[in-house]
């Protein structure tokens, strides 16, 4: 009997400690395409680009180019409070983007979180080149 107090007592504490992960940004529908020569994408022409793109997404989308010119794209709704749809702004230079409400920032690399409160990483699309022209889908 005390063997099956102890398992539950574990069972419960495991399972008491799963919660809601927070600062969840809802999943928006997310289909956006041009052609890379677009004069609005001219800052993804070199490493460390990036540019916003707003009406995708939860509060608009970032397309960060990296060094290894690889493209990466993030919703801009920031992970603290992302009910409020604070949309976060690019830095200068462009490493990482800040969200103006908070203080939060996030890294354009990876969208991990480089300075508090932020906890979580920003939502992330994928992004992919067809010929010349560039889509950011989820």
């Amino acid at each position: 009997m005390m063997r099956k107090l102890i398992g539950f007592g574990i069972w419960l504490l495991l399972f008491s400690a799963c919660g809601k992960e927070e600062n969840f940004v809802p999943d928006y529908p997310v289909n956006y395409s041009s052609l890379l020569t677009d004069p609005n994408l001219s800052r993804l022409s070199t490493p460390g680009g990036a540019v916003s793109i707003n009406g995708y997404g939860v509060a608009g989308i970032i397309i960060y180019r990296r060094a290894d010119n690889a493209y990466v794209a993030y919703d801009r709704c920031s992970t603290v409070n992302p009910e409020q749809k604070n949309a976060i702004i690019i830095d200068d230079p462009s490493l990482t983007a800040t969200d103006p409400v908070s203080g939060a920032k996030y890294s354009l690399y990876d969208g991990s979180p480089v300075k508090a409160p932020a906890k979580t990483s920003l939502r992330k699309y994928t992004v992919n080149i067809a010929g010349n022209t560039l889509y950011v889908r989820n």
